[in-house]
């Protein structure tokens, strides 16, 4: 069995092609490596994966029409587990062409080689972001999405109903997972809980918007992994109007405020911090909590790891990486 991970060298993309390969997996890995963060980071998640016998890598962007092409039709997956994409909602706001290029285009040229080449299964990621500013919580699959608040949210929004068509015309099976605030070992450098960490370990202030008013449903990589494994081996049966497409919200079911999670960071690192309570930032949330009922249901697992469990991992890894 071989499966492709795109974003293999990203953070959640790291970890599934780890699992995959723990599993005895064949992983066909693709990532563009580009600069929105420290390009080192992705090199040192890489280096890992490159030490496994079953595990190869090719450099490449999913814009790559031809290259895209090319490799669907020169290898056999037997799953496709798509992670790469430009992420960051802030990032989004300053630089919408390179979301555009990367979520939109680059998703076209994975569901055609999906297509083309009869793929059994096709999982990706979509974001808790499309539910913008929803004020009935938890969300829900079954709610109404369709007023994104920062273009990197349409964009994700986007990839849900372009799954959706390619899966009904072509009958691919798909499934969409709404991923909510992943965090944990080897992650992704501008999100808060990195930022934080990074600021209190030095003791430099920290800035926090909404006036610390913010929760997030923060869900453990390990559990996101497991979610994203499970989900890969059932392929979605054909739904009322005979479409192979599933989505799934994928998260703890436990929002905690930014102001929680910093006490827990504090603690952990045993330092105090100088805070800037701030206003909302544009294209930003209130809240985000998972409804995962029909996920515990369907797929038979449910995120459990606490947030304090998390951040003690996470922190631990850090340590170890930054100061070794």
């Amino acid at each position: 069995m071989q499966v492709l991970v795109t974003g293999a060298a990203g953070f959640i993309g790291y970890h599934v092609a780890q699992r995959l390969l723990q599993e005895g997996i064949k992983v066909y890995g693709i990532d563009n490596l580009n600069s929105y963060y420290a390009v080192t980071l992705k090199q040192s998640r890489l280096a890992q994966l490159q030490a496994a016998q079953n595990f190869r890598f090719r450099p490449l962007d999913l814009n790559d029409s031809q290259g895209m092409a090319e490799l669907f039709q020169k290898e056999c997956f037997d799953g496709v587990i798509h992670l790469a994409a430009q992420s960051g909602v802030r990032y989004s706001l300053a630089n919408p062409l390179a979301v555009v290029d990367s979520n939109l285009i680059g998703f076209i040229h994975i569901l055609e080689g999906c297509r083309h080449n009869q793929i059994p299964h096709l999982v990706f990621a979509s974001s808790s972001s499309v539910y913008g500013t929803n004020t009935k919580v938890p969300f829900s699959i079954e709610d109404h999405v369709d007023h994104p608040i920062s273009l990197y949210a349409a964009t994700k929004r986007s990839n849900e109903l372009m799954a959706y068509s390619y899966s009904h015309l072509y009958q691919l099976p798909i499934t969409g997972l709404r991923l909510f605030t992943v965090y944990g070992p080897w992650g992704r450098p501008d999100m808060a809980y990195f930022k934080f960490v990074d600021a209190i370990s030095k003791s430099h202030p920290i800035d926090i918007y909404n006036y610390g008013e913010i929760q997030r449903d923060f869900t453990y990589i390990d559990d996101v992994v497991e979610g994203m494994i499970r989900v890969l081996r059932q392929p979605p049966d054909k739904d009322l109007l005979a479409v192979p497409y599933k989505l799934y919200n994928i998260g703890n079911n436990q929002p905690v405020t930014i102001l929680r999670m910093i006490e827990i960071i504090e603690a952990e690192i045993g330092k105090t911090v100088k805070k800037n309570l701030l206003p909302m930032q544009p294209g930003d949330v209130p809240v985000t909590y998972a409804d995962v009922d029909s996920f515990i249901k369907e797929v038979g697992f449910q995120p459990r790891t606490s947030i304090e469990e998390g951040i003690h991992r996470f922190l631990t890894w850090y340590l170890d990486y930054y100061q070794a």
